[in-house]
């Protein structure tokens, strides 16, 4: 929606790794530096690591744009618990190899096999995997193993590895992981943007789209942003997307810091709606399962949309009270219409105040509740190219 609003040429804070968006913060450039120094050794293991949304992803993605597939064979796979057995065969099948049955030795056999004959043919092998905090021991023992493949003196795989920051510590003091790091030939954590560098990723980012300075930017949303986010490139994303959506809700050629207050606490609500409804349904008895309700494709669930309504019809109904209640405050009558005397005048005009008061906090209460219902529907919208079509 608000890329057709401001004439963008495409969403410019996608939350989907994507290298034409790469941004060379300081540590992405260290972080590419250690790259070629580890790739132009040809083994052993290169570990990145970074918080949840730091651009390790996208780091990969500009990698892979900038290697010779003719020299280089890649095959990537994100992980999850895999223990010694399960990431074998999810490295044979990652480098399109098919193990029948869920043999082991016939696995290992089999990747043997491609990389010598990927080494023959004059081409390298890389192993990306990422998400390697969810690794066990053995699964971390079988990738060491598997960098042990050689064709005369010639390594035959090398590896590089993705995770957080918890795989870094687990890497540099867990004591069966010895082997491991002496085979490690680079390693580097990234690190978040600073204040600096959040703007320039903004801007660098909408550049890539045409922005044409609609819309401009408050004096200090940067900053604040940046304040906001930590600088972590995903959450950086996560709000400006809200942002320019709001943006273009309200028509505005220029963000404000107040507007992105509001997006910053309609999100922070998200999350606390969302942590009780986790906690509720840990809490709640295990209830016999239901038959669903039946809903039209492309639509929202109906028990969603009643409870928007209710909740929109119980707030108009107390909108409609204070205005009652005000309307008579301010004729100067009580409710049988005879004239208030001085001391109920006074008294009347305190509940004028108080109803006032009253009634512009329930509007700005549901301006914010149709504003955030607003959000949801658009980016359900987004979500799926047939719904956005319709």
């Amino acid at each position: 929606m608000y890329e057709q609003f401001y004439g963008f040429s495409g969403r410019p804070f996608q939350l989907t790794p994507d290298p034409q968006f790469y941004f060379e913060s300081t540590s992405h450039k260290k972080a590419m530096s250690y790259l070629g120094y580890g790739l132009a050794q040809g083994e052993g293991f290169i570990v990145i690591t970074g918080e949840v949304g730091a651009g390790k992803s996208t780091l990969v993605a500009h990698l892979m744009e900038r290697i010779d597939p003719a020299a280089l064979t890649v095959a990537q796979i994100v992980t999850s618990a895999l223990d010694g057995a399960e990431v074998v065969h999810v490295v044979a099948q990652a480098f399109g190899l098919h193990v029948e049955g869920q043999d082991k030795a016939g696995a290992l056999g089999a990747i043997e096999r491609f990389l010598q004959d990927e080494a023959r043919a004059g081409r390298r092998c890389l192993l990306v995997v990422d998400e390697c905090q969810n690794l066990e021991l053995t699964a971390l023992e079988e990738l060491r193993m598997l960098s042990n493949f050689q064709l005369g003196a010639h390594p035959l795989l090398q590896s590089l590895l993705l995770g957080q920051p918890e795989f870094r510590r687990m890497v540099a003091h867990h004591p069966g992981l010895e082997q491991l790091r002496q085979r490690i030939i680079a390693s580097h954590h990234l690190e978040a943007l600073d204040a600096g560098e959040v703007e320039h990723y903004v801007r660098h980012r909408l550049g890539h789209v045409g922005w044409d300075n609609r819309p401009m930017f408050d004096a200090g949303l940067l900053e604040s942003l940046y304040r906001h986010t930590g600088g972590i490139p995903r959450r950086v994303n996560q709000v400006m997307n809200r942002l320019l959506l709001l943006g273009a809700i309200e028509e505005c050629d220029t963000l404000s810091l107040a507007m992105l207050d509001d997006v910053i606490a309609e999100m922070a609500a998200d999350q606390n709606r969302g942590a009780r409804g986790a906690s509720d349904l840990r809490s709640a008895p295990a209830a016999a399962p239901q038959p669903a309700a039946p809903v039209a494709q492309g639509s929202l669930p109906a028990t969603e949309v009643a409870a928007l309504l209710a909740e929109r019809d119980a707030r108009t109904a107390e909108l409609e009270a204070a205005i009652s209640e005000l309307q008579a405050a301010g004729m100067g009558q009580g409710a049988d219409g005879e004239a208030l005397s001085p001391e109920e005048a006074r008294i009347a005009e305190a509940r004028f105040a108080t109803a006032l008061e009253r009634i512009e906090a329930r509007l700005e209460e549901q301006e914010q509740s149709f504003r955030h219902v607003l959000t949801m529907l658009i980016e359900w919208l987004e979500e799926d190219s047939s719904r956005e079509a319709a």
